[in-house]
């Protein structure tokens, strides 16, 4: 029985637990061991100057509207909209992503990475950990969301700005709203939520830089602690209080930033800028993310919900396109314009700053939707109408910079959308990818709440395809 909890203490080769035995008859503690095995690991280790982008699309993109068509399937498959060709002869997208067709040189589409998890808890848990979930539903993770593996790998980056951070809707900001929870890495991992729409007159970024009248009183620290108040509220809610101290320090940190303060600052970008990102939510995140970046975090997931103002009827909130949510076409039609601006808007932006090779960007969401078509009543609109259903068993995303080859789709699904026919991958080799530029390996063990060794990724390899070729 579990008496206890044990924090991990940092990052753990399978070969170094190998070499436990030898411990046996030393003085030196196994947890001693390790915590100094790693620091003497790290202490040698240059952590590269290299970050991540990651947008996020809840409830799981049509990959047959968007990277992945099939205009010869059958009408209940292929849908009414057409593939359109790009400025790469061989890759084609849909005709609601114009902007797409026009930057293809620069990004990369995957095709066939799939998995076994249709629930959106199922699919966000599998996704975003590495790990097949001990249960199918739900949003509690067993194993932490990579996120959090980066944050625990680069906490001693000390540069007054979060090493990771989630830029959200209003109300999302909860760990378990997208499994982006820290399972048994400590809650100080968990990332730094930017709430709300950006684009919305007025937005603030809450708990950055210092109000006026406190500039002077730093030496006063109930003041400045009284400056947090708002923070500890939310946190108590996010459930993060048993890690207070640790938090409390990180936190102390970005509100005395004035590093901070600038990069969260979307007014020192032009107009010109603003505009091509689009001034909506969609689109003023991702600028917010390529910010942050460029400023120095390490991990920044925009989640592309709602890209903000009225909703239609005939549409949904997020991605989740059954046919009870909303007409799928429809829905496509309302909500392509922003995706593809801001999307394309990001990927042209990191070329154009000199940021391609520094920054990786994956889009994606936790699964594709069903090939065939479904027809049912929505409950909005009261008629009858197609959608889509949960799918992991295809799916398309999207890969740009981190000095990645781009131009190019790997894998192929079959002539009906539904699962890999070629080159098949899962969500650990995108994962392995990631890590591989980040600099960290991923075949190391963190410890978890018993002290026993959980490797980063149980399995998974980098996509060849994709690795620089010098």
């Amino acid at each position: 029985m579990i008496t206890g909890q044990k924090n991990c203490r940092g990052p753990v080769s399978r070969r170094g637990f190998l070499q436990v035995g030898a411990l046996a008859s030393s003085a030196l503690g196994f947890s001693d061991f390790l915590r100094l095995q790693s620091l003497a690991k790290e202490a040698g280790k240059k952590t590269p100057d290299t970050s991540v982008i990651f947008v996020w699309l809840p409830g799981g993109a049509p990959h047959m509207e968007t990277y992945d068509m099939k205009p010869d399937a059958p009408a209940e498959y292929r849908g009414i909209f057409q593939p359109i060709r790009t400025n790469v002869p061989e890759l084609q997208v849909c005709e609601l992503l114009p902007l797409h067709a026009k930057c293809a040189d620069r990004y990369t589409i995957i095709r066939s990475i799939s998995h076994n998890f249709a629930d959106h808890g199922g699919g966000h848990k599998r996704f975003l950990t590495g790990y097949d979930p001990k249960e199918p539903a739900g949003f509690v993770v067993d194993n932490p969301m990579c996120g959090s593996v980066v944050a625990k790998h680069r906490e001693h980056i000390k540069i007054g700005l979060p090493n990771y951070v989630s830029i959200v809707d209003a109300g999302r900001q909860g760990l378990d709203t997208f499994s982006f929870g820290t399972a048994y890495l400590d809650k100080g991992t968990a990332p730094f939520f930017v709430v709300g729409n950006p684009a919305q007159p007025g937005f603030k970024v809450e708990n950055i830089g210092l109000a006026p009248e406190m500039a002077n009183r730093l030496e006063d620290r109930a003041t400045l602690l009284g400056g947090m108040d708002r923070l500890r509220r939310d946190v108590d809610r996010s459930g993060l209080m048993d890690s207070m101290d640790k938090f409390s320090q990180q936190a102390l940190d970005i509100l005395t930033s004035p590093r901070a303060a600038e990069a969260f600052d979307l007014t020192r970008e032009s107009d010109r800028t603003r505009d091509r990102y689009g001034r909506h939510a969609f689109g003023q995140r991702a600028l917010m993310a390529r910010r942050l970046v460029e400023a120095g975090s390490s991990f920044v997931t925009v989640v592309m919900e709602n890209p903000g103002g009225p909703m239609p009827t005939y549409g949904t909130y997020n991605w989740d396109s059954h046919a009870v949510n909303c007409h799928i076409f429809d829905d496509a039609r309302w909500r392509f314009p922003f995706y593809d601006q801001a999307v394309t808007a990001l990927v042209e932006d990191l070329y154009a700053r000199g940021l391609d090779k520094k920054v990786l960007l994956v889009v994606t969401g936790e699964f594709g939707r069903t090939p065939r078509l479904s027809v049912q009543t929505g409950t909005q609109t009261k008629v009858a109408q197609p959608g889509r259903d949960h799918w992991p068993q295809a799916m398309s995303m999207l890969v740009a910079g981190g000095g990645m080859r781009t131009g190019q789709i790997v894998g192929a699904t079959d002539k009906r959308g539904e699962r890999p026919a070629e080159r098949p991958l899962s969500p650990n080799d995108l994962w392995a990818t990631v890590y591989r530029h980040l600099g960290i390996d991923w075949t190391e063990s963190l410890l978890d709440h018993t002290g026993r060794p959980m490797p980063i990724l149980p399995h998974g390899e980098p996509i060849a395809e994709l690795l620089p070729t010098a």
